[in-house]
């Protein structure tokens, strides 16, 4: 089918009396659910409005209803009360007939594991009675759009993240539509698999006339839409273009720099003031966000920041976010006394530099595929450093193998001093361990988990006990004792999986992709954690997609392809993977810089 064919059909398919301007209208949707004995209000009285041609956003923290909506334009779900309109066809009422129109990508894409890249495609094929002879050019079409053309035939679940999103995006353009609706598409992938989805979408809208309905927990991919909606516990907070949501902070967003002092130090010291609604860590400064009262008066606020380098900054869509976020439900503060942030940095020089992770010429093979190849690196008491990599590029792979979870081909790998190859079961015994996926029995509560992992740490009678009580209060989860971890919100999610990993007291903590899904006002909350870890002189190893939150480790590993491409300080990422003049603006631009200069981007998953 071609450009020419898909526009021809779109047109076809709108009846006369369809509204010009609006593609899809929500009015008034509300939707509840019944969970055990709790009824959970997911949509409260929802309006909001998409043109044609356009790509309309929707942006919400964890739990705001964001999937349930999508689900509902899709005619997947009927609202309890309202309507939605599509090509002005009733969503519930027609749903046959809206999802002849309708492209749906779910967050986990929908795929089969189990079949083929050409199988997927078939399969979508027949469920979308895409006609055998269209298939063909349709299927060519799709896989040079993709770059998927060469792995027809490799199963589904071993293509890399960024791959299956692809895959997951063909399958959902499978009939042309005129509505794309896209579940938080680019969670969990690099941010080269990131630019080039957003790089696809662009071309749709652009190039065929799709229009595209996207959720998104990258408040930076708002910059994309021409118009976003927010939401927040069901309701709509406003809508409109990211630009005019952005001018509403003007005046309130500046930059901290302090000359000798660890951008991480002033993002903790920032997070305490007073009228500061939000503080960030952008290259060798911090970003500071200010709410209305202390805007008008800038130098009060900033105060405890004299002798620094402070300058006035635009404003983005971000700052307006958060600053809505902290109006509906301000951030609890999870910095401890100052008796508590203080109490481990009095160790001397030596023991400080420590080593206590060591790395050396480690390699994986899997057949005659090398995952993992000569990677070489230290991690010292106290420090966090990070893994980052292009999905495949083989950080998973070494994070198994230093967990004790997979056994090195060869090389050495030492971690407290164990050898993690001959004697794993030690080894772990040392660190804590949060999985990409949480590791969280979803038919056990809260307690459950807790109690369950407690044993398996070794942890018995009060010093359990006292333990568990410890990892409820202190990621506030006391209200949520008795409930199943499957029902949890994500962010929740990730409290009790970090609780969990905390119990026996590791001096070493393993992270993998520890904030993958979350919105970004639970991951602000788990980096002072991560923070506070740190000042107690744990030892912080984590994988991230996040490219900001690369900034908050003392030192990096940018991986491809098996090996380490760069190694040091974000700064010292910064400048290598800028141009000879000058180091990059951003982590993400060095990132991608370093990854498109290397030999082959390719890898492991």
């Amino acid at each position: 089918m071609t450009n020419a064919d898909a526009s021809r059909n779109r047109s076809q398919s709108i009846n006369p009396g369809d509204s010009v301007e609006y593609l899809l209208e929500v009015r008034g949707v509300r939707k509840t659910f019944q969970v055990g004995k709790r009824a959970v209000k997911a949509l409260r009285g929802v309006d909001l409005r998409a043109r044609r041609g356009e790509i309309t956003g929707l942006i919400g923290p964890d739990g705001a209803g964001k999937t349930t909506l999508i689900r509902m334009i899709a005619g997947l779900l009927a609202p309890d009360e309202g309507s939605i309109l599509v090509a002005g066809r009733d969503a519930s009422r027609a749903s046959s007939d809206v999802q002849e129109i309708v492209g749906y990508m779910p967050q986990r894409f929908g795929l089969y594991e189990d079949l083929t890249v050409d199988e997927n495609l078939d399969l979508y094929a027949d469920l979308q009675l895409v006609p055998h002879k269209a298939r063909p050019a349709r299927y060519a079409e799709l896989t040079q759009m993709t770059g998927l053309a060469p792995f027809g035939r490799r199963l589904a679940g071993r293509l890399s993240g960024g791959m299956k999103q692809k895959l997951g995006l063909a399958c959902a353009l499978m009939r042309s539509p005129e509505l794309l609706l896209l579940d938080e598409p680019t969670v969990g992938v690099d941010p080269v698999s990131r630019r080039e989805l957003w790089a696809i979408i662009n071309r749709l809208v652009r190039d065929e006339g799709v229009s595209v309905f996207v959720s998104t927990l990258y408040l930076d991919e708002a910059e994309h839409c021409n118009e976003v909606v927010i939401l927040h516990e069901g309701e709509s907070l406003g809508q409109d273009s990211p630009s005019v949501f952005s001018e509403t902070m003007r005046g309130g967003t500046w930059s901290i720099a302090t000359r000798g002092a660890k951008p991480r130090s002033i993002q903790a010291r920032a997070a305490r003031v007073e009228g500061v609604i939000d503080a960030v860590i952008q290259g060798d400064s911090v970003r500071v966000v200010l709410d209305d009262k202390r805007s008008a008066d800038p130098a009060r606020a900033l105060a405890a920041f004299e002798g620094a380098s402070i300058e006035r900054v635009n404003p983005r869509f971000e700052d307006a976010f958060m600053r809505m976020m902290s109006l509906k439900n301000p951030l609890v503060t999870t910095v401890r006394t100052a008796e508590t942030s203080r109490q481990t940095r009095d160790e001397s020089a030596s023991t400080a530099a420590e080593a206590v992770i060591e790395v050396r010429d480690a390699r994986r093979r899997f057949g005659d595929f090398y995952a993992v190849k000569g990677v070489t690196f230290d991690v010292r008491r106290g420090e966090v450093f990070g893994l980052l990599g292009a999905n495949g590029a083989g950080k998973s792979t070494t994070f198994r193998m230093l967990c004790g979870l997979l056994p090195a081909s060869s090389g050495s790998l030492r971690v407290a001093g164990i050898d993690a190859r001959r004697a794993a079961a030690a080894a772990r015994a040392r660190l804590g361990y949060m999985s990409q996926r949480f590791s969280l029995y979803g038919n056990l509560t809260v307690k459950q988990n807790l109690n369950f992992f407690g044993g398996a740490y070794g942890l018995w009678g009060r010093r359990r006990a006292a333990r568990i009580d410890w990892a409820l209060r202190e990621f506030e989860l006391l209200d949520y004792v008795d409930t199943m971890s499957a029902t949890l919100p994500l962010g929740f999610k990730q409290r009790l999986a970090l609780g969990c990993s905390l119990l026996h007291e590791p001096s070493i903590l393993f992270l993998d992709e520890p904030t993958s899904g979350v919105d970004p006002a639970a991951r602000r909350e788990f980096w002072r954690r991560i923070n506070e870890l740190s000042e107690r002189n744990v030892t912080v190893l984590v994988t991230t997609h996040f490219m900001e939150e690369a900034e908050y480790c003392d030192r990096l590993a940018v991986m491809a392809a098996g090996a380490i491409l760069a190694l040091g300080s974000p700064a010292e990422i910064r400048r290598l993977g800028g141009a000879a003049d000058r180091p990059a603006l951003t982590m993400e631009e060095a990132f991608i810089n370093l990854i498109e200069q290397s030999p082959t981007n390719g890898g492991a998953s």
